[in-house]
């Protein structure tokens, strides 16, 4: 017996082979058994906005893994079509993760999957989460390969200090928890001058700017809007520049504000 790797073997398997005297080199090996060493869940960044943006090593992953859990088919698959990847496809969203975890986890046992948000490093204000700590408590091995982040994308380009900085994500829903969350917020910065890093849905873009104001004042604050696409744009005005100027906000902000800098 003895253990060799072959084609269509992937690359952390093994296959124990038997040798058959008499016959020619390529038709003397014989698979009786295939032992895989370890499988993984990749967490696999995708473009936020350009198609280019996707690395060479996640399009290397997405094409060999078994099956990828998405956060929307619809979104994943004209990723997917364009680099004319197949794969199957499931979906995990913050209603079904709990329930679909163990699911997940069993093909995990025998299987490479990789996850993916509809855009950006998955599980940062996406779903995922849960499914990594379990796939920890069960021992199954992950890897989370770099690649586009709208995070780090607008705090480049903000102009804002880089040397520490505070994702927030998305804000409370409740008017009353959000101003609250604001008010923890300046008692953080009296004792530390950071940049602060809000996730903003569009119809929420006015309140929002509306709340900051009333607890921090007239500020500046920057917005980050249409990252890595055509009509990309990344301004810094005061919040009343701001209330005047958007009429009709479309698509995802990012709204980025140190208060200690101007």
């Amino acid at each position: 017996m003895i253990i060799s790797e072959g084609k269509g073997i992937k690359a952390d398997s093994i296959a124990i082979v038997k040798i058959i005297p008499g016959y020619p080199k390529e038709e003397m090996t014989l698979i009786i058994q295939f032992a895989t060493l370890s499988n993984m869940l990749y967490i696999v960044p995708t473009p936020i906005g350009n198609l280019k943006d996707i690395t060479l090593r996640s399009l290397e992953v997405l094409k060999q893994v078994d099956g990828i859990i998405c956060e929307d088919s619809r979104r994943t698959a004209l990723l997917l079509n364009h680099y004319s990847i197949k794969k199957p496809l499931e979906v995990l969203n913050d209603y079904n993760e709990t329930r679909l975890i163990p699911t997940m986890v069993e093909w995990l046992e025998h299987e490479d999957w990789a996850l993916v948000s509809d855009a950006g490093t998955p599980l940062i204000s996406d779903p995922g989460y849960k499914l990594v700590r379990e796939c920890i408590h069960q021992g199954i091995k992950i890897d989370s390969l770099p690649g586009p982040s709208s995070v780090l994308t607008a705090f480049t380009l903000s102009g804002l200090p880089p040397d520490k900085f505070m994702f927030l994500g998305y804000l409370p829903e409740k008017p009353g928890h959000r101003m609250d969350f604001f008010k923890k917020l300046s008692i953080i910065n009296s004792q530390l001058s950071i940049t602060y890093i809000i996730f903003v849905a569009p119809h929420k873009l006015k309140r929002t700017l509306t709340d900051i104001r009333q607890v921090f004042g007239d500020i500046e604050v920057v917005l980050a809007h249409e990252l890595t696409k055509i009509h990309q744009s990344v301004e810094k005005k005061n919040i009343s520049k701001w209330l005047e100027t958007l009429k009709n906000p479309k698509g995802e902000y990012i709204l980025l504000f140190n208060f200690g800098f101007s």
